[in-house]
C-alpha cells in the first residue's frame, strides 16, 4: 500500500497513516497534481537528461566514457526524488509513458552501482578512494537516504522491486561499514535516518532500525561537521541531539534531523528523544518560523539565525525547509494526534510551500522571501536543484497527509475537494469532501459505510477559526474541540451528511515585537492563507509605502494566470515618493501621502506575472 510513513505497527504511534492512493484530490491542491503530472514532471525529466544528472549514471555504470557531469556531491538525488513524485503520482492514475520512463531510469540507477552494494556518481571513477572520508561534505549518507525513500516509495505504489533491491544493497554495505564496532561517522546532511526507519518499517529487519539510532546519538562528537567554516553547529554536530534546547544550524539539516528523531521515537519511545523534540518544537514555532511556514533566515548558510531573527526582504525560508517543517509536524502528530501540529502542515502548504512552485509548473523558487523589489523570480532549474524535485515528491504524496486512522476512528486533518475510502475494521469508510477550501470554509462531507458498530470521524477545527457550526444529517450538534479536533461518535452504516462551516474572517495579525522588521506593522491572514500586496495589482502608489487605514477589507474573487482565488481591496494611504528624489536622507517633515485603492493577494501565488515590488508586513 503506498503509504508514505508506514506506522500501522509502530507502537508509540497514535495515528495510522493512509495510502495515497486511497484519495483523489480534484480541488485547489488537484489542479496542482494534474499540472504536476501534465508539465512538472515530463520538464523535470528533460531537465535530468539536460544538465547531466542522468549521465552521471551512465558514467559510473562504464555505460558513457567522461567525469561527473555536474557541480554537487548530491545530484543523485535530484533523481532519486523525481523518481518518487513520478512514484507517487502512479497510486492515483495511470501514466504509461512516464511509467516507461520511470523504469528505464531506475535501470539507468541499478546499473551504476557497485558490486560491494556502493551507489553514488560523484565518488565514482578516480574518486573511490575518497569514499566514506569526508561525511560533513560528500553527502553519501543523504543521497542513500534519498534512495531508500524512493526505492520503498516505488515498491509501495508498483509492487516492483527492482529499486528496492538496490536500495536495500546500497543499505546493507553502510551497516556493515558504521556502527559501534566499526568505522564512527554520521552524516552531515541528516536524511538517512528517516529513511532506514521507513527500511525497518518496510522490511521487519531490525538492523535498520538500529543504525538509524546510532546515527541519530553519534552526533555532538564532530563527526559529522568540520571543526571551522562553518562549524559543527550548521551541522548541528555541536551536542548531542538529545541535549538540544534550540533549533539551530542549516534549516532543512535541521528539520529533517527531527524528523528521522520522531520516527526514530515512534518505533522506541525513546523519551530523552521525545523530550528534545518537544522542546525544538516550541522553539522553532514561538520563536524562530515565519509566518508563512518558512523557516531559516539567513542566506548565510542557508541557516537558522537568532531567536526572533525574522528579517523580510533578507529572509531565506528554503522551499526544501517549508517541506521539511511539513514532514516534521506530520510525524508528530501522528505521535499525539494533537491539532496544534496539523495547524502548521496547514500554515506551512497554503503559504511558504506553495510559494516554491509557479502557478505554471515549471518555475521554481529556492528561497522565499516576504518582502521583494521584483528581481527574486522563479527559475526553471538550478545548479543546486534539490527543491524542485521536493515540491514534486511533496505533490504527488499530498492525499496521503489528509486523512489517518486510529482504533476509534478516523482524522481529518486537511480539507479539499476530493474522494476517499479509507480502510477501516476491516471494511471501508467512502468519505467525498465537497468544498473550495482554502477560499471557502464551507465543507460538506459525504460519508457511507457498511460498518454497523459506531465509530468516530474527528474534524480539525484550525487554531484561527474563533467558532464553527457543524451539522449531522442536517442536525446542528454543538462540540467542544479537544486537542484541536471535534469527534463525531456514532454508527456511520449507511449513508450521512456532515457539514462544518468554518467562518474565514479578514484578520491583522501582529509580531512579537523583538521581530525588529515588523513593528508597527500587521500581516493579513483569511482562514489559512496570508496575503501580500504586489505591484502588478497596485501601479498608482509604490507598495512598500502603503499605509493600512482600516481592518475592514472587501472580498472578491480573483484569477492569476488560470488560478482562482479570494483577493482583498481595501483603502489605506501611500506616500509620495517623488519628492525622495535625488535625497537619500532629510530633516523630519511631514510627508506627502495621498489616498489610495489597494488590492492584496494570496503569498503563494506572488512572482507568477510582472515583476514588481512585494510586501507581507504592511504598515498600519
Amino acid at each position: 500500500m503506498s503509504r508514505i510513513v508506514e506506522v500501522s505497527k509502530s507502537p508509540y504511534a497514535k495515528l495510522k497513516t493512509i495510502p495515497v492512493g486511497s484519495v483523489k484530490v480534484d480541488g485547489f491542491m488537484g489542479k496542482y497534481i494534474e499540472t504536476l503530472v501534465n508539465v512538472t514532471l515530463p520538464t523535470q525529466y528533460d531537465l535530468l537528461e539536460s544538465t547531466g544528472r542522468l549521465d552521471n549514471f551512465r558514467i559510473a555504470a562504464g555505460k558513457m566514457e567522461g567525469s561527473y557531469k555536474t557541480f554537487s556531491p548530491f545530484d543523485d538525488t535530484d533523481v532519486y526524488k523525481w523518481t518518487e513524485a513520478v512514484s507517487f503520482a502512479l497510486a492515483n492514475r495511470k501514466l504509461p509513458e512516464l511509467e516507461k520512463i520511470l523504469d528505464s531510469v531506475i535501470e539507468e540507477v541499478k546499473a551504476a552501482q557497485d558490486e560491494d552494494g556502493y551507489l553514488g556518481t560523484y565518488l565514482s571513477g578516480e574518486r573511490k578512494k575518497e569514499r566514506w572520508t569526508n561525511l560533513a561534505w560528500n553527502h553519501e549518507l543523504y543521497n542513500a537516504g534519498h534512495l531508500i525513500q524512493t526505492a520503498v516509495a516505488h515498491r509501495r505504489v508498483t509492487g516492483k522491486n527492482a529499486l528496492f533491491e538496490v536500495a536495500k544493497r546500497f543499505a546493507d554495505h553502510i551497516y556493515n561499514t558504521f556502527g559501534p564496532g566499526k568505522r564512527e561517522g554520521a552524516p552531515g546532511h541528516p536524511e538517512v535516518e528517516m529513511a532506514l526507519v521507513e527500511l525497518y518499517r518496510e522490511t521487519g529487519d531490525r538492523k535498520y532500525l538500529d543504525l538509524a539510532r546510532y546515527f541519530i546519538y553519534t552526533r555532538g562528537k564532530g563527526l559529522a561537521s568540520v571543526p571551522r567554516n562553518p562549524g559543527p553547529e550548521y551541522f548541528i554536530d555541536h551536542k548531542p541531539f538529545v541535549e538540544l534546547e534550540e533549533i539551530t544550524g542549516h534549516a532543512v539539516r535541521a528539520l529533517y534531523l527531527c524528523s528521522g528523531a520522531t520516527d526514530l521515537y515512534l518505533e522506541t519511545g525513546d523519551e530523552k528523544i521525545w523530550q528534545a523534540l518537544n522542546r525544538l518544537w516550541e522553539n522553532f514555532v514561538t520563536k524562530k518560523m515565519y509566518i508563512t511556514g518558512g523557516a531559516g533566515s539567513r542566506h548565510d548558510w542557508e541557516s537558522f539565525g537568532e531567536e526572533y531573527e525574522l528579517s523580510n526582504r533578507r529572509s531565506y525560508a528554503e522551499s526544501c525547509a517549508s517541506i521539511a517543517n511539513f514532514m516534521w509536524n506530520f510525524r508528530m502528530l501522528l505521535a499525539t494526534g494533537e491539532g496544534k501540529f496539523a495547524d502548521v502542515m496547514e500554515q506551512v502548504l497554503y503559504n511558504g510551500l506553495l510559494s516554491g512552485i509557479s502557478l505554471d509548473g515549471k518555475h521554481y523558487f529556492y528561497f522565499n522571501p516576504l518582502e521583494d523589489l521584483g528581481r527574486t523570480r522563479r527559475q526553471k532549474w538550478f545548479d543546486c536543484a534539490c527543491c524542485p524535485p521536493n515540491l514534486a515528491r511533496f505533490i504527488a504524496s499530498f492525499p496521503g497527509y489528509m486523512y489517518t486512522t486510529s482504533d476509534d476512528g478516523v482524522q481529518v486533518h486537511l480539507y479539499e475537494k476530493s474522494t476517499s475510502k479509507l480502510n477501516f475494521k476491516n471494511s471501508v469508510v467512502e468519505i467525498e469532501q465537497e468544498t473550495d477550501y482554502p477560499w471557502s470554509g464551507e465543507v460538506t462531507f459525504t460519508v457511507e459505510t457498511d460498518i454497523e458498530e459506531p465509530f468516530s470521524i474527528s474534524l480539525r477545527i484550525p487554531s484561527w477559526a474563533d467558532d464553527f457550526v457543524l451539522r449531522v444529517d442536517g442536525k446542528t450538534v454543538t462540540a467542544n474541540p479537544q486537542n484541536g479536533y471535534v469527534k463525531l461518535s456514532q454508527s456511520w452504516k449507511g449513508k450521512h451528511t456532515v457539514e462544518l462551516s468554518l467562518p474565514m474572517k479578514v484578520e491583522f495579525i501582529e509580531a512579537h515585537p523583538f521581530v525588529r522588521d515588523n513593528l508597527e506593522k500587521v500581516a493579513v491572514r483569511r482562514g489559512p492563507v496570508v496575503y501580500c500586496i504586489e505591484q502588478a495589482d497596485n501601479p498608482d502608489f509604490h507598495v512598500w509605502t502603503l499605509v493600512l487605514n482600516s481592518e475592514n477589507l472587501k472580498e472578491e474573487k480573483g484569477k492569476i494566470l488560470d488560478r482562482e482565488a479570494v483577493f482583498l481591496k481595501g483603502t489605506g494611504r501611500a506616500l509620495d515618493v517623488s519628492e525622495w528624489e535625488g535625497k537619500l536622507y532629510r530633516r523630519l517633515t511631514e510627508a506627502r501621502k495621498k489616498t489610495v485603492e489597494f488590492t492584496l493577494v494570496p503569498y503563494h501565488m506572488w512572482a507568477n506575472r510582472e515583476p514588481g515590488p512585494m510586501a507581507v508586513w504592511l504598515r498600519r
